[in-house]
């Protein structure tokens, strides 16, 4: 027992190391003055897990989603996701606070946020393939080599996320992803990391999100913005997905 016990913590402790010299996931995500878990690869030795808003993932090696899988659902969620079994409260109109675990410098690439609505019956039984995603933010390449990767790594890995103040009250799956490009000169190079966490939105807005899509049709492995050389000279970066920022305006 004693035993089991122990191979179970090393075997924590190694997946953290391994986190630390690796990519990375949201950790934790803070709203409206309140804390809350993201998934944690640990948990998968948990039994049972947390109940938590972040999506669960099959990805112990904190791996991305190849442009292979970008028409597969592993690219709704990250690989094999299940919907989180709890919400992050938020209010429209405030900023969410995303805490990543870590990030490599030399991942660069755009930050993309999207929003799609579970419906009155919420998100903890959501199917992911019916999910309809709306992108609500976007940040990409600055300016030389400078990337939003960059910001997220010089603001101690937190990423700030706006929820729209016009939203309609309701249960939300936010979808942040980091598209890393340092591969992406060939096709088939660039790596997707999506995170999904449940929103349970209160608030006086009005809006419900229009002109939704499954996030299985977002990309394609020669898109502009995912078959990219960023090590040439740049002079303007095509983001990838659905063209159209939903601003609940």
């Amino acid at each position: 027992m004693l035993l089991s016990v122990f191979m179970k913590q090393l075997s924590v402790i190694s997946t953290l190391i391994t986190c630390a010299a690796s990519h990375g996931f949201v950790q934790f995500i803070v709203a409206d003055g309140k804390n809350y878990s993201g998934w944690d690869p640990g948990f998968r030795y948990q039994d049972p897990p947390p109940s938590i808003p972040g999506w669960t993932a099959n990805n112990p090696d904190i791996g991305f989603v190849s442009p292979d899988s970008f028409a597969h659902p592993d690219i709704i969620c990250h690989k094999s996701a299940t919907p989180g079994q709890a919400y992050v409260d938020v209010t429209a109109g405030s900023t969410l606070t995303l805490q990543w675990f870590t990030w490599p410098d030399s991942h660069k690439g755009p930050i993309i946020d999207y929003l799609a609505d579970c419906g009155a019956a919420g998100c903890t039984g959501a199917k992911k393939e019916n999910l309809q995603f709306v992108k609500i933010a976007q940040a990409s390449w600055k300016s030389g080599n400078e990337w939003a990767s960059d910001d997220l790594i010089r603001n101690q890995f937190k990423w700030q996320v706006k929820i729209p103040s016009t939203l309609k009250p309701g249960y939300y799956v936010l979808r942040h992803e980091i598209i890393a490009l340092h591969g992406a000169f060939d096709i088939g190079g660039a790596q997707a990391y999506p995170q999904c966490i449940n929103l349970h939105v209160s608030g006086a807005g009005s809006k419900s999100i229009s002109g939704g899509v499954p996030a299985t049709k977002f990309y394609k492995e020669d898109d502009p913005g995912i078959f990219f050389n960023i090590y040439g000279e740049i002079a303007s970066y095509p983001v990838p997905g659905p063209g159209n920022i939903w601003t609940g305006a």
